[in-house]
């Protein structure tokens, strides 16, 4: 009898840590898929944010207006970086002050990329996943 018990104690054992192992693996790979999905236009516009119309000097002494369309991960990432709009104008200021007019036409995609690391350095919610420039007029 006591045979038994050990056997079916060592079976179940093996079954539960079996069961175990597998629940994990698919949770790793369901989760995996879902972080790798594209946002739907509809996500990408409720969590996206237009900056304010900025106009500022560069550094040879054009003149840039400029805007831009910020995109969160989060409805709360969004609501900290409206609030944070003091913070947004400073850098986007900070960055356009150090551009010569030659690499504000060529060099837009490398601003959207400081913009994003310089913003998501200030965020605690959530983080900045994309900066569209929507509107940029040089004189």
């Amino acid at each position: 009898m006591n045979k038994i018990i050990k056997t079916m104690l060592i079976s179940l054992l093996a079954i539960i840590l079996i069961g175990g192992i597998t629940t994990a693996i698919v949770l790793y790979f369901v989760n995996d898929k879902a972080e790798g999905q594209e946002k739907s236009i509809d996500d990408i516009i409720e969590y996206s944010y237009a900056t304010p119309e900025i106009t500022t000097d560069l550094n040879d002494g054009s003149f840039v207006r400029i805007q831009f369309q910020v995109i969160t991960d989060s409805k709360e990432a969004k609501e900290e970086i409206e609030k944070r709009d003091f913070q947004v104008k400073n850098v986007l200021i900070k960055e356009l002050a150090k551009l010569e007019s030659e690499e504000f036409k060529t060099g837009l995609s490398s601003l959207e990329e400081k913009v994003i690391t310089e913003l998501n350095e200030v965020m605690t919610e959530g983080k900045i996943t994309d900066v569209y420039t929507i509107q940029k007029i040089l004189q």
